[in-house]
């Protein structure tokens, strides 16, 4: 289960009837009592000083950490120009109420905003990339602003940076008293912090999540995991503003050295030292980080490698984070929730009893794929008719998976054209063809590892184009009936990786059929079965059937293939050798040579 276990699990309750979780108001509870006592403690126990100035950083810092758990954290994106935005936010709120003369108020969102505009323009140019060139590219990005700020002088005023900055007044309340300013700054982290652990349990937070797990599973449910990442870097970029203008209202003074790459490097070691997952674990790294330093003060010479060894220790024996660590441990210790399904309203798709009728949903003509000079898929005609199972067969390397690819969307097709529901899809992404109605499971199982068996299935049920009556509520039952229908809704809440490679595939299955797909398509499902989950499988697959469900199986399981399918189409080499129903297929000489390499009465090999 990802994020915050270890609240959220006070939280998920059964409702009784409905049976179904549900997040009862104790979350936003938390964060007002936790934001009033925390404001109140500044102003009833006043800091004044040195301490003052630490809580001060903590604060907002913590405001721009914040925003590296949306885009890392949720995301999975590596962002190391968060200080570039912090810096933004800053330079915003230090000239525009000093050379513009600003109110504090305004300048604060209009800093925020520049920098979400900077990380959205950053995010679309450069989050098609991945891995270590997006962590080149937001270096640069930091290196150009750092320089910018630094020998831009009639603007910026260079290395002598902007004196003199005001603090605001709110409905005749001056914050310019340090004190009362922390506890302003104290009560909007709160704000922020609520607003990020919220997000984790939308539909936005939950794409960001597929994404990070992966990205390529992301893209078949119907999330588009561009845009998805483009919004996190945008919101990641907007909380970066934020905490940079509360920062330079703080300390009224600001200069290019406080924003700087090395500042990045710091905000990103607080995510991950706390937990860059959870809001609450980056609170907790960005304090340590700060107040570490001055509590091993005491050790005077020695106390700058005590706090370098503290921090490697942490990192190296809780790779998930303080938090991360927490949560671990408390998912091992926590009772599993009851989940009662009495009045679980059924899968819609298990209303309807389908039969044949002879009309065609999918049609592929003259579909090629090629790769270079190698002919994966070449010139093949196929027609699945609605309400059918219909098989695809071949041996190895004879094109299957990449026309599964193909047609959901994964590879582009070199000529040839896909019809699904006489709706040309061809040119289609991924994610729209999840919207036209294409769902599809994958050899080698791809699921949402640091999410709840539950969350992978709501992902699949928030496909667009999938109408859901009821909000979050009908979301969470449509999840829970797919899994029902494949035995697996009293196990919702526990971590998908907690499963058996069997049950592991029944909830892809699940997370496919709560999207309501008009055609599921199917890679090897029964690959690393034995041979009790393969009866398990075939009689999912024949419930499926029986239900008018229209499916595109790839096996290489005859004796499955056999008992499910009502059409079977063979490949070898990339083209179609055969075309039928299953006893005449089975019994083709050119489909018995490809298996077994004998010579066919036509000569083929």
């Amino acid at each position: 289960m990802s994020g915050d276990s270890f609240l959220a699990s006070a939280q998920q309750i059964p409702s009784g009837a409905p049976a179904r979780f549900r997040r009862a108001a104790l979350g936003p509870l938390i964060y007002l009592v936790l934001a009033l006592v925390l404001t109140a403690a500044v102003l009833v126990f006043p800091v004044s000083g040195y301490s003052l100035n630490l809580l001060m950083q903590a604060s907002t810092y913590a405001v721009a950490v914040l925003g590296l758990t949306v885009v890392l954290g949720y995301a999975g994106q590596i962002n190391l120009a968060q200080a570039a935005f912090f810096g933004l936010g800053a330079y915003s709120v230090a000239l525009g109420t000093t050379t513009l003369g600003l109110s504090f108020w305004i300048a604060l969102p209009l800093g925020a905003i520049l920098a979400a505009l900077a990380g959205a323009v950053l995010g679309l140019t450069s989050l098609r990339l991945g891995g270590h060139y997006l962590a080149m590219v937001t270096i640069s990005f930091q290196m150009i602003v750092t320089l910018i700020l630094t020998n831009w002088i009639s603007v910026t005023h260079g290395p002598d940076g902007v004196p003199g900055i005001e603090r605001p007044t709110l409905f005749g309340l001056s914050f310019s008293e340090g004190t009362r300013y922390l506890a302003l700054c104290i009560a909007i982290l709160c704000a922020v912090g609520y607003f990020v652990w919220h997000l984790r349990s939308t539909r936005l937070g939950r794409a960001m999540q597929a994404v990070r797990d992966n990205e390529l599973a992301a893209g078949v449910t119907g999330v588009n995991t561009y845009l998805t990442k483009v919004l996190a870097f945008t919101v990641s970029a907007l909380l970066g503003g934020l905490g940079g203008g509360l920062f330079a209202g703080g300390f009224t003074y600001i200069s290019p050295d406080q924003f700087s790459f090395n500042e990045s490097v710091v905000f990103l070691t607080m995510a991950l030292l706390g937990g860059a997952r959870s809001p609450f674990g980056t609170a907790i790294g960005t304090g340590l980080l700060i107040l570490l330093p001055e509590w091993l003060r005491f050790l005077k010479l020695i106390y700058l490698a005590v706090y370098g060894a503290a921090v490697i220790l942490i990192m190296v024996f809780m790779p998930e984070g303080i938090w991360g660590f927490v949560n671990k441990f408390w998912r091992k210790v926590r009772p599993s929730l009851a989940i009662s399904l009495d009045h679980l309203a059924p899968l819609p798709l298990t209303l309807r009893t389908c039969n044949p009728d002879g009309s065609v949903i999918l049609e592929v003509r003259a579909l090629s794929k090629h790769f270079g000079g190698l002919k994966a898929v070449d010139n093949v005609d196929l027609k699945v008719a609605h309400n059918t199972v219909h098989a695809l067969i071949g041996p190895n390397g004879s094109g299957k998976s990449t026309l599964l690819n193909v047609l959901s969307g994964i590879y582009r097709p070199t000529a040839g054209q896909i019809d699904l529901a006489q709706q040309d899809v061809s040119r289609l992404p991924t994610h729209q063809r999840a919207a036209s109605g294409m769902g599809r499971t994958f050899q080698n199982i791809r699921l949402f590892a640091a999410m709840s068996i539950l969350d992978n299935v709501k992902v699949g049920a928030e496909r667009p184009g999938n109408a859901i009556a009821g909000g979050s509520k009908g979301l969470e039952q449509q999840a829970l009936a797919a899994l029902a229908f494949v035995g697996l809704a009293q196990r919702a809440g526990e971590a998908v990786g907690s499963l058996s490679y069997g049950h592991q595939r029944h909830v892809e299955i699940a997370r496919a059929l709560a999207g309501n797909p008009k055609v599921l398509l199917l890679d090897e499902p029964g690959a690393g079965l034995n041979h009790l989950e393969k009866d398990a499988l075939v009689n999912l697959l024949q419930r499926l059937k029986g239900h008018g469900l229209t499916i595109l199986i790839i096996d290489h399981d005859m004796n499955l293939v056999e008992q499910v399918a009502d059409h079977i189409t063979v490949l070898n080499f990339g083209r179609r050798i055969a075309d039928g129903k299953p006893a005449d297929v089975l019994r083709n000489p050119d489909v018995i040579a490809a298996y077994l390499g004998e010579v066919s009465a036509h000569g083929a090999t």
